[in-house]
């Protein structure tokens, strides 16, 4: 009766646990579009407003196209985040508080979103909307005018299928004889909603009239954002309706790519950030601004372990691994994306990937010809290639094309056709049942059975184009300043020269030229993309010398992957195993990558290739602070929204004794400013916290609310209750990397074991830690399981009783943020002085 008690309770510890780690399934979405297929237009038609297009002149016809599909193509996402996200993963997102036409001019300080120019609030002079009614409560942008008819009702035509492709190449095996790209269709643009990278679409089952019953009117969608039960004590009290399925909303919302990488021009600056103007945008340089994790659980109540686990990324960065499930706490930022045609690349990989091809031998099962189409076929096989390291620790290593092309299943694309089915799901506590961990994604099965695939797959050429158009540049400091003097004389200069005398002037007599050789002496073994072989002696060496083409010769930084241990920075991104074999991205790695050897100062798992940070770019260095590839380094950024509902920010310094700082002892937070001298200020403070790493104040990252989860099976006898339930119990002040990294499932599993077949669990305990530890620990386990099972209510507290059991069963253990990158500390303050001044002008 005994062992019976113990594995009811079993599926509870397992959905307890599995509930502390479901916010690991969330991440950055996308998915299919359900568009029709129908041919391009000869005759294109504008699709948006001159603004947007005034921003591709001097674009050729590849890169003026890849820059509209970055912009605007979602790729059916919309589905993803109206149904799967929801459905699948948990989450809700309140697209209203997001993006109603009311916050405009909060909505970057509180969101980090960048408002689109082209659009409008209804009722402004010059709007053609009169009224918020009209919308829906949202901006009117272009487009609109046709996309509201179709409000509730079907027959939508996107104006994807009016994009002007660029013509094909005649050299592509594809389009030898003719164009065969998918319909342009499934790019699925939509319109905008106000906010650059974020698209709208009509809704065909929205219901009017049960709207305006729900919310008072078409403009507010208070009642469906609203609680949906009056009971207090009810599980569902905190849901709102927008968990309700039986109420559709007026549109489904999509992302692009530019919904993160798009940011503020370095160069020139609005004005007015709620305010920007198209030249004020550059589309590929990362937005360290952006709360995406925020927008992404803006519809879940902030006592939510989804809210407090995933929101606490910091601006600027995501866990874009989270939506595999690894269970490894790992938020990055995201690439800027600057100088490709420079970035080096790595001969000799071994890649298995699909090629393009003309003919398919029967039979042959790695290759496949598009219905409908004339040779237009794709071959799988191995062979070595030529390719960048892409990720911060070079996980995509199968090409820049297959890399962007990921980008849209890694933000939802394709996700009921291709990948979803692949993800762990984390209440699945049997590890003979479906999803209980991760498997392969098929690029192959996806290219047959999603057509948005293909529509993508069939321009990524474009997009590359883009990427390595002008659009990338690097911003020069002394650029920026020169530009900044024109707005009241336009025939004011600013040189190189000029600048190096003003960085003199602030940090020292000649403090350039020392550190050129600071540089050189120190930091360009990582950070110079040519080598001493290949250029000459690093001392001797102008790192901002031309090429041929007019750009910057060195790309300021080597791409190699270093052990993380070397780099010393927070390891918890180097150990995500989604290029893993078996695992779902492991068609986008090399078996170069997962051949590389294991880090020797790294005890958890971290085979196949794991373990490994790559060199960046210092490229316009001094507008991408914060530094680190988690933005930890460096002052904390806020927005100081004057909706405080929407004020994100939370303190994570700590102390020595990693207790909660006060707000009078902490260091305050610094307001966004992507102003010239904004950027260059916080780029000054984060260079002299990264080169003094003994004066930086610990961060780390904690619950700021208790969490309280109801768990058990529920009954309903005329009101609800729960028949043998328990409540889970996850204070404020835990960390939120232990919570998300701890690997609930196979420690669930081993703790079962260690009462039930004690003799499986000491063998295999053995085998993995050496037969001394391995009895140590199912000793551990046996104990804590009796804990458990008295007393099922305090299983956190229990749980937080067997500290070495908590580390063997985290994929990470790390905590404290912006530890590590100690090179330069014992510089001296001169010296120190004298780099920031010389990267500056990089």
């Amino acid at each position: 009766m005994k062992q019976a008690t113990f594995v009811i309770r079993r599926v509870w510890i397992g959905a307890a646990i599995a509930a502390a780690a479901v916010a690991i399934s969330i991440s950055l979405p996308t998915a299919l579009a359900q568009t029709p297929i129908a041919s391009a237009p000869t005759a294109s038609p504008v699709l948006d407003n001159a603004g947007f297009y005034s921003g591709e002149s001097g674009f050729n016809a590849s890169e003026r196209a890849g820059r509209e599909i970055w912009y605007k193509a979602t790729a059916g996402n919309s589905r993803f985040y109206t149904y799967v996200f929801p459905q699948r993963l948990n989450v809700l997102i309140d697209w209203y508080r997001v993006l109603n036409a009311n916050e405009h001019h909060d909505r970057f300080a509180a969101w980090g979103i960048i408002n689109d120019p082209e659009c409008c609030t209804p009722g402004a002079m010059g709007c053609p909307a009169k009224n918020l009614e009209d919308t829906y409560g949202f901006e009117w942008c272009p487009g609109d005018e046709e996309l509201l008819k179709y409000v509730g009702h079907s027959g939508y035509r996107d104006p994807a299928c009016d994009y002007k492709d660029a013509p094909p190449s005649m050299t592509h095996p594809h389009h030898m004889v003719k164009d065969q790209r998918q319909s342009a269709c499934d790019l699925a643009f939509g319109t905008s909603t106000g906010a650059i990278g974020f698209r709208k679409f009509p809704n065909p089952r929205f219901d009017k009239a049960q709207w305006i019953r729900v919310n008072g009117g078409l403009a507010s969608w208070d009642g469906y954002r609203h609680s949906s039960e009056k009971e207090p004590h009810s599980s569902d009290s905190e849901l709102g309706r927008l968990a309700d399925g039986s109420i559709e909303p007026p549109f489904l919302i999509g992302i692009t790519c530019a919904s993160c990488h798009a940011s503020f021009n370095p160069l020139k600056p609005p004005k007015d950030t709620a305010n920007p103007k198209q030249e004020n945008i550059r589309a590929i340089v990362g937005n360290q601004y952006s709360r995406i994790s925020e927008v992404l659980t803006s519809g879940m109540p902030g006592t939510t372990l989804e809210v407090q686990i995933f929101s606490h990324a910091r601006p600027g960065t995501s866990d874009t691994s989270a939506i595999a499930t690894d269970q490894v706490h790992n938020p990055g930022t995201t690439n800027a994306i600057i100088h490709t045609q420079t970035r080096p690349k790595f001969e000799n990989k071994q890649v298995t990937r699909w090629r393009k091809v003309t003919t398919c031998s029967a039979g042959d099962p790695d290759c496949w010809c598009e219905p409908g189409r004339d040779s237009k076929c794709w071959q799988r096989g191995a062979e070595a290639a030529t390719v960048h390291h892409l990720l911060k620790g070079g996980e995509d290593s199968i090409g820049a094309l297959e890399a962007i092309q990921r980008v849209y299943f890694n933000i939802g694309g394709c996700s009921e056709q291709c990948w979803a089915n692949h993800l762990t799901d984390l209440r699945q506590l049997d590890p003979r049942r479906r999803n209980f961990g991760q498997t392969p994604f098929d690029i192959g099965q996806c290219r047959r059975d999603c057509a948005n695939f293909r529509a993508i797959e069939d321009r990524l050429e474009n997009i590359h184009d883009f990427l390595l158009s002008r659009e990338g540049d690097a911003t020069d400091l002394a650029r920026a300043r020169e530009l900044a003097l024109h707005e009241s004389d336009a025939t004011a200069t600013y040189t190189v020269a000029d600048l190096e005398r003003d960085l003199n002037k602030q940090f020292g007599n000649n403090a350039v030229m020392r550190g050129r050789r600071v540089f050189a002496d120190k930091c360009a073994r990582c950070h110079s993309s040519i080598s001493e072989l290949t250029g000459g002696a690093f001392r001797s060496r102008d790192f901002r010398a031309l090429n041929l083409n007019g750009m910057r010769a060195d790309w300021l930084g080597s791409d190699q992957a270093l052990f993380a241990s070397e780099v010393g920075t927070h390891r918890c991104r180097s150990l995500h195993s989604n290029h893993m074999t078996g695992n779902i991205w492991e068609e986008y790695g090399s078996e170069t990558l997962r051949a590389r050897p294991p880090d020797p100062n790294i005890r958890e798992p971290h085979d196949g290739g794991r373990g490994y940070y790559r060199n960046i770019s210092l490229l316009s260095l001094w507008a991408h602070a914060p530094f680190l590839h988690n933005n930890s380094v460096g002052p904390e950024l806020c927005g100081n929204p004057a909706n405080k509902t929407n004020d994100f920010y939370r303190s994570p310094y700590v102390d020595a004794n990693r207790q909660a700082l006060p707000a009078d002892k902490a260091p305050g937070c610094w307001g966004y400013d992507p102003s010239i001298e904004g950027r260059f200020k916080l780029y000054v403070a984060s260079m002299q916290a990264l080169l003094n790493p003994r004066e930086r104040v610990p961060k780390l990252t904690r619950l700021s609310n208790d969490v309280r989860m109801a768990l058990g099976p529920r009954i309903w006898d005329g009101k609800e209750g729960r028949l043998l339930g328990l409540t889970l119990e996850l204070p404020a002040g835990v960390s939120v990397g232990g919570v998300a990294s701890f690997q609930h499932k196979i420690f669930v599993n081993d703790m079962i074991l260690s009462r039930l077949k004690p003799d499986v669990i000491d063998e295999k305990l053995a085998r993995q830690f050496g037969e001394v530890e391995g009895k140590k620990i199912a000793a551990e386990l046996r104990s804590l399981a009796g804990k458990i099972a008295k007393e099922p209510d305090r299983m956190v507290e229990a749980i937080r009783g067997f500290p070495d059991l908590v580390a063997i069963y985290s994929s990470c253990t790390a905590s404290i943020e912006n530890d590590g990158h100690r090179f330069g500390e014992d510089l001296s303050d001169s010296d120190k002085n004298a780099l920031i001044a010389f990267l500056a002008t990089l």
